[in-house]
């Protein structure tokens, strides 16, 4: 049977990349620290994956074994030298972590194994893939690093599946939003996997998604939880933070629509088609699962910094993302490290410092003074 390892056996390892793997045929081996769900995996090998819709539909995934890769270092490798595929939903923090355990598998593997391997890093970061090329050649001597130019092929994706946080009570089974959307680029002709979409050049996907599904998100839970609300869908039943979300958006479209050529008549639309997903109440999200790691989220690249900048390049308008990056800045939740940070880091600085460090910007910018602004109205 043909094989893929997929690190990350969390809900979205689980519930989204996995089981593509898994309904096309392969076995997947899933890699993890987290032991119990790794014992579990090999005890039962199955698990059923929900459909967050009032019917919940299920569908069986099987094929399926775990490993450690704390304690199971020769496993992983040996599981790497004959799969197929070698992807990852870890967290973009994580990549430089796994790294140099996947390095080990692909030296092993291009001793023994000719076949092709392709790597992809199925995570909410732009050119995930090509980061952890970087940390993994961090870890390659240069003749590995020959040998396996022809035989591992490293593509960059985006990925689109609200997986809610959810407590499982130890069981493997994961709730998920019926709608995905895995784009892979390459020009090469790569083995099928059911669901994934193969385009040759990813810049267009990757950046509507991101500005708009993740923007989106995290604007709303940011309003969210500013506005005492519990969950995304609750948030969205007030008007007018759906209306704060919808012309932020209208301002991420703007510069998508300038930089790609995109049709504004089919842009609009799809904003209105991500708001709804958003509002569905089975998936029960709370905004503080969203909103979590603001750190990562205000990066000069990132789904609130990046559109602002590249709006103002533009001469289009940012005002609603500048409220949007105040907003994030005001996310005190003491339950995540990232937040509890940053609230220090304010506490001992200024916002424009901050904003320097984290985001990049410079103090005296256009859109430093208009976040200043507007965190001080927020924060009344």
């Amino acid at each position: 049977m043909k094989t893929a390892v997929h690190f990350g056996a969390g809900n979205i390892g689980r519930g989204f990349i996995g089981a593509l793997f898994s309904e096309s045929g392969y076995h997947v081996t899933f890699v993890d620290i987290a032991d119990a769900i790794i014992t579990k995996l090999n005890e039962e090998k199955k698990y059923q994956v929900k459909l967050a819709t009032e019917e919940q539909q299920a569908v069986t995934i099987e094929n399926v074994s775990g490993l450690n890769n704390m304690t199971q270092e020769q496993e992983v490798i040996d599981a790497i030298k004959g799969a197929v595929y070698l992807t990852t939903a870890i967290g973009p923090n994580i990549l430089p972590r796994i790294a140099p355990l996947i390095a080990k598998g692909l030296a092993a593997r291009v001793k023994e194994n000719d076949e092709k391997l392709y790597v992809i890093a199925c995570e909410n970061q732009i050119s995930a893939t090509d980061l952890l090329k970087g940390y993994i050649f961090d870890n390659l001597d240069e003749e590995t690093k020959a040998a396996i130019t022809d035989k591992v092929f490293f593509f960059n994706s985006a990925v689109d599946r609200i997986v809610p946080l959810q407590d499982n009570q130890g069981s493997l089974d994961v709730l998920v939003e019926p709608y995905y959307e895995w784009v892979v680029e390459t020009k090469e002709s790569i083995p099928n996997v059911e669901g994934m979409t193969i385009v040759p050049d990813l810049g267009p996907f990757i950046e509507r998604k991101l500005f708009t599904v993740n923007t989106g998100h995290a604007v709303i839970a940011y309003l969210g939880y500013l506005n005492g609300k519990e969950t995304i869908d609750k948030t969205l039943a007030d008007e007018a933070i759906v209306e704060q979300v919808r012309a932020t958006l209208g301002e991420t479209g703007a510069y998508l629509i300038h930089q790609y050529g995109l049709d504004a008549d089919e842009h609009q639309p799809y904003i209105e088609k991500i708001i709804n997903r958003f509002k569905n109440p089975y998936l029960n999200d709370d905004v503080t699962r969203v909103g979590r790691s603001p750190l990562r989220k205000l990066g000069p690249n990132d789904r609130l910094v990046k559109p602002a900048v590249e709006a103002e390049k533009a001469g289009l308008s940012y005002t609603h993302l500048s409220r949007a990056i105040a907003s994030a800045l005001l996310f005190d939740n003491p339950q995540d490290e990232e937040a509890v940070k940053l609230q220090q880091m304010i506490a001992e600085s200024d916002i424009a410092s901050v904003l320097k460090e984290v985001s990049g910007l410079d103090r005296d910018s256009a859109i430093t003074q208009e976040v200043v602004r507007h965190y001080n109205e927020l924060k009344k």
